[in-house]
C-alpha cells in the first residue's frame, strides 16, 4: 500500500475519532454542567469562584448604597477576563487579580485578592 494512501486512511480515521470525541464531550459537559477550563483566565476565575467570597468594606458600602449588584460581581467572576498584565500573581500568600468585563451598556473592573483558602473582592468600579 502506497504512504498517500495510508496517509488518507489515517487522517480519515483521525477525523473521525475527533468528531467522535467532539460530540461526545460537548454532549457529557450539557448533562452535567461539567466544564473544561485550560486556558489561564478560565482556571483563575473557576478557582476564585470554587471558595468563600469575601467583600471590602468599600465594596460592601457600594452594596448597601445601591451603587452596586451582587449581580454585576457575579457577573464578573462568570464573563469577566482576568488582564494578567496588571495583576500581581508574584505575591504570596495572596495573588491579586483584576478582571474586567462589559456588561450592558457599562464596563465593570474590580481587583480580587485570592488566597488559598478565601477570595476578597477588593474593588469594583463601574465605568
Amino acid at each position: 500500500m502506497s504512504f498517500l494512501k495510508r496517509l488518507g486512511f489515517f487522517l480519515g480515521g483521525f477525523a473521525i475519532g475527533i468528531l467522535f470525541l467532539a460530540l461526545f464531550l460537548r454532549k457529557k459537559s450539557d448533562e452535567t454542567g461539567v466544564s473544561f477550563c485550560y486556558f489561564p483566565n478560565c482556571r483563575t476565575l473557576k478557582d476564585i469562584r470554587s471558595k468563600s467570597l469575601y467583600y471590602s468594606d468599600a465594596v460592601q458600602r457600594q452594596l448597601s448604597e445601591k451603587e452596586l449588584d451582587t449581580l454585576d460581581i457575579v457577573f464578573l467572576l462568570n464573563e469577566g477576563t482576568v488582564d494578567f498584565s496588571k495583576s500581581d500573581t508574584k505575591s504570596t500568600p495572596c495573588k491579586t487579580y483584576f478582571i474586567k468585563g462589559k456588561q450592558k451598556d457599562q464596563q465593570l473592573s474590580a481587583w480580587v485578592k485570592n488566597c488559598s483558602e478565601k477570595a476578597s473582592i477588593e474593588s469594583v468600579s463601574i465605568e
